[in-house]
């Protein structure tokens, strides 16, 4: 790789990585790739406020501060394998539809074993009364 010479921008895109570390971070944790990465600079330019805010936010939390829960579900939902995925679905609503099945049971039961007050009518929808 030593021979070949690399594009002039792409020679300015690694010297840019280089002050701005936190961009790798990003690659690391899977929230950018360098090709999203290299087009946003390519496009915005070294001095966007993107990459300032980028590592303000590194450098004030530890992490990326602006990132919100549905983002890294999304991202985590990307990596699973869906047949993984669909095989755990259907191991929960088996086991929703067994706990549905026993709470169907003990309410049941429990009106087995109420016992009828005398002066309770049983409900009768085709009860008509005159005025």
């Amino acid at each position: 790789m030593a021979d070949k010479k690399l594009h002039p921008s792409i020679e300015e895109f690694k010297a840019f990585v280089k002050k701005h570390p936190n961009t790798l971070e990003d690659v690391r944790n899977g929230k950018a790739t360098l090709q999203e990465l290299y087009e946003d600079w390519y496009l915005l330019g070294e001095n966007d406020s993107k990459w300032q805010q980028d590592s303000s936010d590194t450098n004030r939390s530890g992490k990326d501060s602006k990132g919100d829960w549905l983002t890294s579900i999304l991202g985590s939902l990307k990596k699973m394998d869906p047949e993984q995925l669909q095989h755990n679905i259907n191991h929960l609503s088996q086991a929703l539809g067994a706990v549905q099945g026993v709470l169907t049971q003990f309410q049941q039961g429990s009106n087995r074993n109420k016992p009828h007050s005398p002066n309770q009518k049983p409900n009768n929808p085709f009860l008509f009364r005159k005025d």
